[in-house]
C-alpha cells in the first residue's frame, strides 16, 4: 500500500514530538511517505500529486483547512472531468475543531486516531461520502453567508496577528460578533430547489453532514437528519436579535430539534442559492472565501472514498 501523510506542522494541536510518534507508529504498519505542508494551498498542491502517482492512501494530520485543501487536491476542480482513480482519504486531527474527522467518527486524540485508521486500513473499511461544492471548489462539512462567516473572517484576522484559534476564542469572538452586527441591515435571499425563496435573511449555513460544528465535546446540529449520504442542509435565520436567537440557541445545545419563527430549514435538497444587493462575506470548511452577491451550492453523492467507521446516527430531541 503506498501512502502519502500530509502534516500540516502549524496546526493548533500539534508538535514536534506528537508528530514524530505518529509517524514512527505509521512507518512500523506500512511505508509512509512525509510531506509537510509549507504554504497556504500546499496540500490541494499534495493531494493532486498523490492521485496523480497512483497513491493508495492520503492521510491527513491537520485541522479542517488542511482536509479542505487536500480534497480539493485530489478531486481537482468540480467542473472539471473526473478522475478515473482516486486515493482514499484519511485524517488525523491536529486543528482546533477537527469537525470533518470527528464527524466520520475518528477519535480526537492523534495517537489514538493514528491506530485507529491503521486498523480501518488493515481491515479495508471506508465509505463512500457525498461532498457540496461552490466556486468551482469541494467542501466537505459546511458552508455559510453572514454571521458564521463574519466569525470566521475575524478569526483568521486574530489567526494572521499570531492568536491561537482555540475553541475559546471561537466561542468569544462568536458572542461579540453576534452583538456587534446584531444592527446590521445587511440581507439576502436564499432559494433552494424545492422550496420558494426566502428573503430578508441575516445568515444562512449550508451543510454536508450533521453536526454542524462542536462547542467543546458538545455536538451542534444544525440539520439533524443531513449526512454525508443525504443531500445538502439548509439553515437561514431573518433575525440576528439576540433575544430571538437564544432560545434557538439552547435548543441546539440541548439537542433539541431546532425550529424558531425566524428560522427555515430544510435538510436534503439538490442545490440552495444566496444572493444579495451587495457583497457579502462566505466561508466554506471554516475558511473565508471573500465577499459574494450570488453564490450557489450544489451536492455530488459518492464523490470520495474516506477510511472511516461505519456511521452512526445521532441523537435528537423531536420536540
Amino acid at each position: 500500500m503506498r501512502v502519502m501523510l500530509i502534516v500540516n506542522p502549524f496546526a493548533t494541536a500539534t508538535s514536534p514530538a506528537g508528530r514524530d510518534a505518529l509517524v514512527n507508529t505509521l512507518s512500523s504498519h506500512f511505508p509512509v511517505d512525509v510531506e509537510h505542508t509549507t504554504h497556504r494551498g500546499h496540500a490541494g498542491e499534495l493531494g493532486a500529486r498523490a492521485a496523480a502517482e497512483g497513491y493508495d492512501a492520503v492521510i491527513v494530520h491537520g485541522g479542517d483547512g488542511s482536509v479542505n485543501e487536500t480534497v480539493n487536491g485530489l478531486l481537482g476542480a468540480p467542473s472539471a472531468p473526473p478522475r478515473d482513480r482516486l486515493p482514499m482519504l484519511a485524517v488525523i486531527p491536529g486543528g482546533s475543531a477537527n469537525v470533518f474527522s470527528r464527524t466520520l467518527g475518528i477519535d480526537r486524540d492523534p495517537l489514538r486516531a493514528t491506530r485507529q485508521v491503521i486498523e480501518l486500513l488493515d481491515r479495508g473499511e471506508h465509505r463512500r461520502i457525498g461532498l457540496g461544492h461552490s466556486a468551482d471548489r469541494w467542501f466537505v462539512f459546511n458552508a455559510g453567508m453572514g454571521m458564521d462567516a463574519i466569525i470566521v473572517h475575524a478569526m483568521e484576522d486574530k489567526r494572521q496577528a499570531g492568536k491561537a484559534a482555540t475553541p475559546a476564542r471561537y466561542l468569544w469572538t462568536t458572542v461579540r460578533s453576534f452583538f456587534s452586527n446584531a444592527s446590521d441591515t445587511k440581507t439576502f435571499t436564499v432559494t433552494t430547489a424545492d422550496d420558494k425563496p426566502l428573503e430578508n435573511v441575516r445568515f444562512a449555513f449550508v451543510s454536508n453532514t450533521s453536526p454542524w460544528t462542536y462547542l467543546g465535546s458538545r455536538e451542534i446540529r444544525t440539520n439533524p437528519t443531513t449526512g454525508f449520504d443525504t443531500r445538502l442542509g439548509v439553515f437561514a435565520a431573518t433575525s440576528t436579535g439576540v433575544m430571538a436567537n437564544l432560545p434557538l440557541a439552547t435548543r441546539l445545545l440541548t439537542h433539541r430539534n431546532p425550529k424558531a419563527r425566524h428560522l427555515f430549514r430544510t435538510d436534503d435538497v439538490e442545490w440552495v442559492e444566496f444572493s444579495a444587493d451587495e457583497p457579502l462575506d462566505v466561508q466554506m470548511d471554516g475558511d473565508y472565501i471573500g465577499a459574494h452577491t450570488a453564490i450557489r451550492f450544489d451536492h455530488r453523492p459518492d464523490a470520495l472514498d474516506v477510511v472511516a467507521p461505519l456511521p452512526q446516527n445521532g441523537t435528537i430531541d423531536p420536540k
